[in-house]
């Protein structure tokens, strides 16, 4: 029976174990581009202080760019929250079937000893 099982649920598994791998990939873009972003800001501030750049160039600069890095943290933390309220509602949902369970069974129990509450 576990043979069946198993072959049965492979496709699941193999779509689960592909959409894992693009989040991690997503993840390792994301991580990436805030790095080049970062980097970018430092620079920035090198060139301002060496005189490379005016202050209008650099200001204009660095606000796109943390304007982007905004914009990722605020993706990355809805992805985050998303996660999140799913674990709390599988956590939920697992709570309310075991109350189910438990009251399930007293009710069984009161209807073979006679008994109510």
């Amino acid at each position: 029976m576990l043979l069946v099982d198993d072959l049965l649920t492979a496709p699941v598994k193999g779509l689960l174990w592909i959409f894992e791998e693009i989040h991690k990939a997503a993840d390792a873009d994301q991580r990436a581009r805030r790095d080049e972003i970062m980097a970018e800001l430092s620079a920035l501030y090198i060139a301002l202080e060496q005189g490379k750049l005016t202050d209008e160039a650099f200001e204009a600069r660095e606000q796109s760019l943390l304007d982007e890095l905004d914009e990722l943290d605020a993706r990355y933390n809805a992805e985050d929250a998303a996660d999140e309220d799913e674990d709390e509602d599988e956590q939920a949902d697992e709570t309310s079937t075991d109350d189910a369970n438990v009251s399930g069974g007293r009710v069984q129990d009161q209807q073979a000893t006679g008994h109510s509450s």
